[in-house]
C-alpha cells in the first residue's frame, strides 16, 4: 500500500484535511460568525470537492443528473447551508477516499492487451538473397522464407519447408503435447520452436496471423464485457432523485399549505428542515462501509491464496451458474509423467531405465519429462535422432530404438498399437520388441473434490473447453464427471463457446494459458491459475489463484458470498437507520410528534451519518477476519 499513500489522486484529500483542521481551529479559538465562518471552511470544501463538483456539472450537461457526484454535491452544500460546515467537508473527504480505493482496484484489474503482446515477436529472421536479415515482424511479406531457431517464437503464420523440430503450441491452442513439425506442417504465430532449426514460408502478414487474432479477441471482449457498476452508482440513480425531490417538496408544500390555512409564514423553518433532511440522507455509511466490506473480503482471500482484482468481480463470483474449465494446467498438472508401462520379456523398471538412457540424448519435451521422472544409470552412446519418429542409441553393445510406430516399422518391429490418451513410446532392441511406455498429463489430485464442492455450492453445469485431442479431453471429462466437453478448440472457438454459454446463465471461466485470455475476459468472471499460468491469462482474469491448487476455487466462491452478505447487511442497516431519522425529522417539522426533536435534530443527523457509518465499518471489518476455511 505504499503506492497508495503517494498517489496524486489523494493529494486533494490530504490538503482538504489540513485546511479542515485549520478551519476548525479558527472556529474554536476565534469564534467567527456569519460570512467569516463560511470563509474559514470554504477553501477546504473547494479543495476536497472540486473534482466531484466538476463531474456533477459535466454529467448534468450530458443529461445524467442523478448520480453519486450530484448526491455528494447536494449533501455537502446542504450541510454548509444549515451551518454544519465541518460535516459537509468530512462527508466529501470520506467520499473521495472511498472513490479512490474503488477506482484503484478497477484500474489494476486488467492489462491483458499488454501481456498478450509478449506472444507476438517484434522481429523475425528472413532469408533473402542467400543471407539472413533481421526485420520487424510487421514487415514480413507473404512468401518470405523465415528462419526459426530453437527458443524463438514464430512471428507470422507459415508452413515449414525444411527441418524437423518439436514445437510448443500451448500459447495458441492450449495443447500440452508438443507438435512434431516437419516439411509441410502449418505453424501459427505465437508457437515456440523448442529443439531444432526450422525454415518456413510465410503465408500471412503479422496483423492477420493467429497471435494477432487472439489479441483482437481480447480487445473485443474488453469492449463487450459490461463491467459491473459500483454499488453507489446504481444506488444513487434511485436514491438521489427520491431524496432531492422529497426535500424539495418538504421545503415547499407544507409551509404553503400552512400559509393558505392560517397565514403563518414558516417557509424559513421548513427550508431549514429540508436542508437538514438532505444532510441526514447523505449516504456516508454506504460510501465508506460498502467498499470497505469488499476490500476486507479481498484481503481475507489474498491471505488464502486467492487474489480478487477488485470489488467489482466479487458479486459475480459469489453466484455463478456455469463453471467452465480449461484442461491443461487447470484440471491437470500440465506436466507429463509415466502412467503405464507395457513391458515384454523384462521388468518394468528395466524397460524404463533403458528407455531413459536412450532419451537422455534428446531435447524433446517428452524425453525431458521421462528422464526427469526416471533417472538411468545406464550409459548410451552413438545417439541418433530420427526426425518425427523417435531416437536410437547403443546401450551395452545393442542398438535400442525408442519412438512411434513408424520407427518400429523401420527397425522391423510391428507391435499392436496401444490406444487411449497421452503419448506412447515404443521400444525395441536389435529388432526385438521390448514394450511401450504411456506418458500423460495427470489430473490434479484435488480436481475431483473441488468440482464436487462447486456443485455443492450451487453450480448448475460444468463444462470443459480445451485445445487438446479427443481421447485426452474425454478421459479427463469422464474422470471428473464434467457435464459437457468440447475439444480441439482454438481461442476463437473458446470465445464463441463462452458467448453461447452466457445465454444460459452467469459464466465462471477458469484457465491458465495465453489461449484462455479472450475467454477469461469475456466470461462474467474469469479466474486464472497463477503459479504456472501465463501472464496474459493472469492479467485478463478477474481473480487469480496464486497456487495451482484447484481447491482454492470453491474457497474463493465462499469468501465472495460472505463478503457480499456483509455488504448487504450494511446497506440494510444504514438505510433503515436513516429512514427512521428522516421520519423523525418530518414529524418534528410538522409538529405531529408529541416530543419536539428540533433542538436535537442535527445531533441525531450526525449519528445517522457518522455513528451509523462507524457501526457499519465495524461490521465490514468482519470480512477481513474470516476464520480459516477447512481445506478441501
Amino acid at each position: 500500500m505504499r503506492g497508495v499513500l503517494s498517489s496524486k489522486e489523494l493529494r486533494p484529500v490530504y490538503v482538504g484535511v489540513l485546511l479542515l483542521l485549520l478551519a476548525v481551529g479558527a472556529d474554536v479559538f476565534f469564534d467567527p460568525s456569519g460570512a467569516l465562518l463560511y470563509l474559514c471552511y470554504l477553501p477546504a470544501l473547494l479543495v476536497a470537492g472540486a473534482s466531484v463538483y466538476r463531474a456533477s456539472l459535466r454529467n448534468i450537461r450530458r443529461g445524467e443528473v442523478f448520480d453519486e457526484n450530484f448526491l455528494m454535491t447536494i449533501a455537502s452544500i446542504g450541510a454548509f447551508a444549515v451551518g454544519e460546515c465541518a460535516e459537509g467537508i468530512a462527508v466529501m473527504l470520506f467520499f473521495r477516499v472511498g472513490e479512490f480505493f474503488e477506482h484503484r482496484a478497477v484500474a489494476r484489474s486488467r492489462a491483458a492487451i499488454r501481456a498478450l503482446l509478449d506472444i507476438c515477436p517484434d522481429t523475425a529472421t528472413v532469408l533473402r538473397d542467400g543471407s539472413e536479415e533481421r526485420i520487424d515482424a510487421e514487415d514480413v511479406e507473404i512468401g518470405d522464407l523465415l528462419v526459426i531457431r530453437p527458443g524463438e517464437r514464430v512471428a507470422v503464420d507459415c508452413t515449414v519447408t525444411e527441418g524437423c523440430s518439436a514445437v510448443n503450441t500451448a500459447a495458441i491452442t492450449g495443447e500440452s503435447l508438443p507438435l512434431d513439425a516437419s516439411a509441410g506442417t502449418l505453424l501459427q504465430s505465437g508457437f515456440l520452436n523448442q529443439s531444432s532449426l526450422l525454415y518456413a514460408r510465410a503465408i500471412a502478414k503479422s496483423e492477420e496471423s493467429a497471435a494477432a487474432r487472439v489479441l483482437c479477441l481480447v480487445e473485443e471482449a474488453s469492449e463487450n464485457q459490461s463491467r459491473q457498476e459500483s454499488f453507489i452508482s446504481k444506488f444513487a440513480r434511485v436514491y438521489t432523485p427520491i431524496v432531492v425531490c422529497t426535500a424539495l417538496l418538504f421545503a415547499i408544500l407544507p409551509p404553503t399549505a400552512l400559509f393558505l390555512y392560517d397565514g403563518r409564514l414558516l417557509f424559513r423553518d421548513f427550508f431549514f428542515h429540508a436542508l437538514t433532511f438532505l444532510v441526514v440522507s447523505c449516504p456516508c455509511a454506504l460510501v465508506i462501509s460498502v467498499p470497505l466490506s469488499f476490500f476486507g473480503g479481498i484481503g481475507a482471500a489474498a491471505s488464502r491464496g486467492v487474489l480478487y482484482k477488485g470489488g467489482y468481480c466479487i458479486d459475480a463470483l459469489a453466484h455463478p451458474d456455469i463453471a467452465v474449465f480449461d484442461k491443461t494446467g487447470t484440471l491437470t498438472r500440465g506436466v507429463f509423467s509415466v502412467t503405464e508401462v507395457f513391458s515384454v520379456g523384462m521388468e518394468d523398471a528395466a524397460l524404463l531405465s533403458l528407455v531413459s538412457a536412450v532419451e537422455h540424448g534428446s531435447d524433446h519435451p517428452i524425453a525431458t519429462a521421462l528422464c526427469a521422472a526416471v533417472p538411468s544409470v545406464m550409459r548410451a552412446e552413438g545417439f541418433q535422432e530420427h526426425a518425427g519418429r523417435g531416437v536410437s542409441a547403443t546401450v551395452d553393445g545393442a542398438t535400442v530404438s525408442v519412438g512411434n510406430l513408424a520407427l518400429m516399422r523401420e527397425v522391423g518391429v510391428a507391435p499392436t498399437p496401444i490406444r487411449g490418451e497421452g503419448t506412447v513410446l515404443y521400444a525395441a532392441r536389435d529388432g526385438v520388441y521390448l514394450g511401450a511406455i504411456r506418458m500423460t498429463d495427470t489430473l490434479k489430485p484435488e480436481a475431483r473434490t473441488a468440482l464436487d464442492a462447486l456443485r455443492g455450492l450451487g453450480i448448475k453445469k460444468s463444462v470443459m473447453l480445451t485445445g487438446d485431442r479427443r481421447d485426452s479431453a474425454l478421459a479427463v471429462a469422464k474422470a471428473l464427471s464434467i457435464d459437457e466437453c468440447r475439444y480441439g478448440l482454438l481461442p476463437a472457438e473458446k470465445y464463441g463457446a463462452i458467448e453461447a454459454l452466457k445465454k444460459q446463465g452467469s459464466v465462471l471461466y477458469v484457465g491458465d494459458g495465453i489461449n484462455d485470455a479472450p475467454a477469461l475476459t469475456l466470461a462474467d468472471v474469469g479466474v486464472a491459475m497463477g503459479a504456472l499460468g501465463s501472464d496474459a491469462a493472469i492479467e485478463s482474469a478477474d481473480a487469480v489463484i496464486t497456487t495451482d491448487e484447484l481447491s482454492r476455487l470453491p474457497l474463493a466462491v465462499r469468501l465472495a458470498r460472505r463478503t457480499v452478505r456483509i455488504a448487504r447487511q450494511n446497506i440494510v442497516f444504514a438505510l433503515s437507520a436513516k429512514l427512521i431519522v428522516l421520519l423523525l425529522s418530518v414529524l418534528s417539522a410538522a409538529a405531529l410528534f408529541p416530543f419536539n426533536f428540533s433542538p436535537y435534530l442535527m445531533w441525531i443527523a450526525v449519528f445517522a451519518d457518522v455513528g451509523v457509518a462507524m457501526l457499519a465499518i465495524l461490521n465490514a471489518m468482519r470480512c477481513g477476519a474470516i476464520k480459516k476455511e477447512k481445506q478441501l
